[in-house]
């Protein structure tokens, strides 16, 4: 079998920590002098490990401040929330659905905050994976409101997607959302059919039906399978 190129272990080793969560964004990486002692290899050859994953993203190098863990980069523009089962139907392609996750849950101080209850609150929760011609190209994992969508839980959702629910029965009146670049946690990265150090977008997104805040979503998407694209006119 092939040995792995020197610096292409450096990447692995960098690129594992920041997956992990151990090297969070701002955090120093080893020096160059480190990882050369570390892995017994050439300034030559860490420089290519570092640049590279710069290049990618994934770490900033800053000249006399040495290279730190990458913050993300976000976009924002205008949002027109659409069924992903219709995005797919347009490309002439199978939809289907994985139910992982549909329960009712005491709400973390996090997802209170973002809908505006008290922690402790109940909420609904689902974990859904949506393919594509059977290849995962979401993962899906929402918080909605029952005083938004009191039967919310009772909904098919190998039938009807959660997003044409809420539209249908939490009409929408405002929202907001993120778009970032980031690395796969493990239960995403095994249900994508990803690795964990595979590039994703995810879209942070909370939508507002009336006086409630209706549901707050973080959706995933494999970097390598998905593109999101707008408009822009004068």
């Amino acid at each position: 079998m092939r040995a792995i190129p020197a610096y292409e272990q450096v990447k692995e080793f960098i690129r594992t920590r920041i997956a992990s969560g151990e090297w969070r964004p701002g955090d120093p990486v080893p020096s160059e002098a480190m990882l050369m002692a570390q892995f017994g290899i050439s300034r030559m050859t860490v420089n290519r490990a570092l640049r590279e994953l710069s290049a990618e993203g994934l770490v900033d190098r800053v000249q006399g401040s040495g290279t730190r863990v990458a913050h993300l980069h976000r976009i924002s523009s205008r949002l027109v929330i659409r069924d992903i089962h219709e995005e797919v139907a347009e490309r002439g392609h199978v939809h289907t659905t994985r139910v992982v996750v549909v329960e009712r849950v005491k709400a973390s101080p996090e997802v209170a905050a973002s809908f505006q209850l008290k922690a402790g609150a109940k909420v609904f929760h689902t974990v859904l994976v949506h393919l594509e011609n059977a290849v995962p190209i979401q993962y899906e994992d929402r918080y909605v409101n029952p005083a938004a969508a009191p039967d919310y839980l009772d909904t098919d959702f190998t039938r009807t997607s959660p997003t044409l629910y809420l539209l249908r029965h939490a009409p929408l009146t405002e929202a907001s959302y993120s778009i970032e670049a980031c690395l796969p946690t493990a239960q995403e990265a095994r249900e994508l059919g990803v690795k964990r150090t595979d590039p994703c977008l995810v879209m942070m997104r909370r939508t507002v039906s009336g006086p409630h805040v209706a549901s707050v979503a973080r959706l995933v998407y494999p970097g390598t399978r998905y593109s999101f694209a707008g408009e822009f006119q004068a």
